[in-house]
């Protein structure tokens, strides 16, 4: 039921973005849209954006994930320390790799991506195989699915935290917005495209599922943690097949940390062009290799803090309900601020226009999103062996920071020196423009 809600709110969020992207159709995504409803306080919104994006755009999930896969195929037993070096042998060789070799990255990218296609059409099909009843090793497929709810946790925070993980599988749908200005003919194709990609995307999830419980029970599922799909083909195969799996399931996950490193080093380096972070001429940098080379090592230092920081039994939970609250907080702005356009300009062009009960939908979850992780869980305990409540504290704490940064950048410094920022756009020697603000004596007067 959640792989279903997850995809209805991805698809009602997909919807918002592309009314936004229909009336602003340029590479930035939610940047801009919300630079274009909360001017005020100046650049408040834009570096609140830049602090998040910055801060909580690590790979440090798909790490994880990679170290853990690839432990199961090798079947070896190792300590907590041995998988966090395997983790960051990950993140050091993408951000290398992406950094010496652009365009093998891109490369990479687009070959892992078929991979992950066809690793999901296979668990698909052995999955109506399993239902079926074509596999000896599993008598009785549909036990799962008899009282499907029984036992079910009432909790808000769970399932809240459950959201967030499912969520986080369809994230991606928005990324289109960002390279707009690389898009031929951009609101046309973005609303054929995305839709198309994230219904693809969301029958492959859904149908996965369906197998994984086909072949075994939610305990058996909830025990086997971020390795779910190579237990599906113990079960199912035997040992040798989980092995082999494993392997493949562990290059999609490094699939997805060089796709998302790519994406956040050139997000990283536009924040920096905009002149909101400290030495924005050197995270904007290009050079040696016409790669965004510092905006890379930006991404690389979050994602190594939290490898080394956090519990690793506890990493890839705590990571996504760390990342998913400031999310949440960002989507609804970005909603809120879609109904007042609406209302303070109607008459905008809008080639694209969400049926508003479908914006209120996504406003509705995101409101939850924000409210259900301070619920106390059952026991007090989450899914993590941390604080319930440490995911979201430490995500409001993040904003909390962006404001202060601004707050004491933008404001107290100036009035204390009695200066004012002014923009000044400078041409770097890899020719990469960027704006860089520059202090100009004033006289204060209050």
């Amino acid at each position: 039921m959640f792989w279903a809600l997850g995809f209805l709110l991805a698809a009602a969020g997909l919807c918002v973005w592309l009314e936004f992207a229909s009336m602003i159709p340029r590479s930035g995504g939610e940047k801009n849209y919300l630079e274009a409803v909360y001017k005020k306080p100046k650049l408040l919104i834009t570096i609140v954006f830049a602090v998040q994006a910055i801060a909580l755009g690590f790979t440090a999930s798909g790490c994880v994930v990679f170290a853990q896969y690839i432990l199961t195929a090798a079947d070896v037993a190792v300590t907590e320390w041995a998988k966090r070096g395997i983790a960051i042998g990950v993140i050091v060789f993408v951000t290398l790799f992406h950094t010496f070799l652009p365009k093998w990255g891109v490369r990479g990218m687009n070959v892992i991506t078929i991979i992950k296609v066809i690793i999901l059409l296979f668990i698909v099909v052995t999955g109506w195989v399993v239902l079926g009843g074509g596999v000896k090793n599993v008598p009785d497929p549909h036990a799962s699915f008899r009282n499907a709810f029984a036992g079910s946790s009432h909790s808000g925070n769970m399932y809240a935290s459950a959201l967030f993980k499912v969520l986080n599988s369809y994230a991606g749908w928005s990324n289109a917005m960002y390279v707009l200005n690389e898009v031929r003919n951009p609101v046309r194709t973005v609303k054929i495209a995305g839709p198309l990609g994230l219904l693809i995307c969301g029958i492959l999830y859904i149908f996965a599922n369906i197998a994984y419980y086909a072949a075994a029970t939610p305990h058996e599922i909830a025990k086997s943690g971020v390795t779910v799909a190579g237990y599906f083909m113990l079960k199912v195969f035997g040992h040798a097949a989980q092995r082999a799996l494993s392997v493949l399931v562990a290059i999609s996950a490094f699939g997805n940390v060089l796709t998302i490193t790519f994406a956040q080093s050139r997000v990283n380096q536009e924040l920096a062009k905009e002149g909101v972070i400290p030495f924005p001429k050197f995270w904007a940098s290009s050079w040696p290799f016409g790669s965004p080379s510092a905006g890379l090592l930006l991404h690389f230092i979050p994602s190594f803090i939290v490898i080394i920081a956090i519990p690793f039994g506890d990493a890839y939970n705590f990571i996504l309900d760390l990342e998913g609250y400031p999310g949440s907080v960002i989507n609804f702005l970005v909603v809120l601020g879609l109904f007042y356009l609406r209302i303070t300009q109607p008459h905008i062009h809008r080639p694209f226009k969400i049926w508003w009960p479908v914006a209120a939908f996504f406003m509705a979850a995101q409101a939850f999103q924000l409210v259900a992780p301070f619920l106390r869980p059952p026991s007090g305990k989450g899914d993590t062996s941390l604080p319930y409540w440490l995911a979201p504290v430490v995500g409001i704490a993040i904003l909390a920071a962006s404001v202060v940064y601004w707050f004491v950048w933008w404001v107290v410094l100036p009035r204390i020196g009695r200066y004012h920022l002014e923009p000044r756009h400078e041409t770097l020697k890899d020719g990469t423009h960027v704006v860089v603000y520059k202090s100009v004596k004033t006289s204060y007067r209050s």
